[in-house]
């Protein structure tokens, strides 16, 4: 991969995605696996004549797990933020309270140097028109069932929940995740019924061969079985306590530029599919706390809200 084309995917989330003007306080925050892309977008930064600062920790244990104080303090004093972590710093404190301070947040959880350079350079305007028909296509539903062909079967309620929109184009206060492309909500908490099958990615598994299967109960993950991975899932949301096994979230993609490669932050863009996540839910309007959130991708799906198909096999109807 080349540091142009790097380079490139940098200029696109500093200039087009989040607009990022001169003299602008920009923060970025990464980790050594993450370090050439954070190089990348502070260099973007300073390109453009911002007031540029470079911060790297530790990587967390797992995705929602609060960074250091001294990072979390940085970030409530920044006007935009970039975070290329290898876990995700979307569903912290830390993230939340800059957010409500003002500032323009981009996460890259995972981001790795070759999606850098070909899944975040995209028609983020087309990407923006398709997600917010997306998002308007759920707001007022009430009840949602997802089947796949792998074996996914469940329901769950989404009354009063307002759908979000991640279309990478942020101008205002609040939060991208990049590369973007999604539009997603909360499940009422204690309402998913049925079983769950994870065939695309979740976590680190990296592309699956074989589903992992997961039996929800009541809104949480009762069972998890199925490909190898599904144990070291399982632990992981043991660690982090009960509520990690809360069904935390509904995602559509809407990225027409993102394909399937093993790593959860693109994969769950890909146009068509959706991905149900596990764990926190408060960035999403809903009322679980957990310091962890996992997104599993689930292929060709099919997906009716309150009887209407918003998906067939895949396919967006909308």
């Amino acid at each position: 991969m080349t540091s142009e084309a790097i380079a490139e995917g940098a200029r696109v989330a500093v200039e087009q995605c989040l607009a990022v003007r001169p003299g602008e306080v920009v923060l970025v925050v990464c980790d050594p696996p993450c370090r050439t892309v954070g190089r990348a977008l502070y260099d973007a930064a300073v390109a453009v004549g911002a007031e540029a600062q470079l911060m790297e920790m530790l990587p967390r244990t797992e995705s929602g797990v609060e960074p250091p104080a001294t990072v979390a303090a940085a970030m409530a004093c920044a006007q935009v933020i970039f975070a290329p972590t290898s876990k995700s710093l979307t569903h912290t404190e830390a993230r939340r309270n800059a957010t409500n301070a003002g500032a323009r947040v981009a996460t890259l959880p995972g981001i790795t140097e070759e999606i850098m350079a070909s899944a975040l350079p995209a028609d983020y305007e087309a990407i923006r028109e398709r997600t917010l028909r997306v998002a308007d296509a759920l707001r007022g539903k009430s009840l949602v069932r997802v089947t796949t062909p792998a074996g996914t079967d469940i329901t769950f309620s989404i009354a009063g929940r307002e759908p979000y929109a991640d279309t990478g184009i942020l101008r205002g206060p609040g939060i991208t995740n990049l590369p973007a492309g999604e539009a997603f909500l909360a499940p009422v908490e204690g309402t998913a019924q049925g079983v769950i099958a994870v065939d695309g990615s979740i976590g680190g598994s990296g592309v699956l061969d074989r589903p992992i299967m997961i039996r929800v109960k009541d809104g949480l993950a009762r069972e998890i079985n199925g490909h190898p991975y599904a144990e070291l899932l399982a632990r992981a949301m043991d660690r982090a306590g009960p509520e990690a096994r809360n069904l935390a979230e509904l995602g559509i993609g809407t990225n027409d530029a993102a394909s399937l490669v093993g790593n959860v932050l693109e994969d769950e863009k890909i146009l068509g599919t959706v991905h149900l996540a596990f764990g926190d839910n408060r960035s999403m309007g809903g009322s679980v706390r957990a310091p962890y959130h996992q997104d599993g991708i689930l292929l060709r799906p099919t997906l009716w809200a309150d009887g209407v198909c918003l998906l067939r096999d895949g396919e967006l109807l909308i």
